[in-house]
């Protein structure tokens, strides 16, 4: 085979191993062991269908701290730094290098 058909292959998905699988990036709708459905989105979290149940479960998911490291409109925070809020001296400052001021 040459390598250029291997590549399309590949790249369509007809090759095992290939990284693009069927309904890759759809919702996918399911029932959880409760009876409760549910929809699995593709960046791995998950909703209920039902809104009330939503609304409820965010009330919940709100009070927990680890649902709110960096508020939205912070920068940095990247591996251990500290996060600027609008306002602070640094915040979208650009960079210190003096070639590039």
């Amino acid at each position: 085979m040459p390598l250029a058909f291997v590549v399309v292959l590949a790249a369509a998905g007809f090759l095992p191993g290939s990284s693009a699988q069927a309904g890759e990036g759809a919702v996918i709708e399911a029932t959880t062991a409760a009876g409760e459905r549910v929809q699995l989105l593709p960046d791995g979290r998950w909703k209920f269908i039902d809104q009330a149940k939503q609304a409820e479960a965010k009330k919940i998911a709100d009070t927990y701290p680890e649902n709110h490291l960096r508020p939205e409109g912070a920068q940095g925070g990247w591996f251990g730094t500290r996060t600027l809020m609008p306002g602070d001296k640094d915040y979208n400052r650009g960079t210190l290098n003096p070639k590039m001021r």
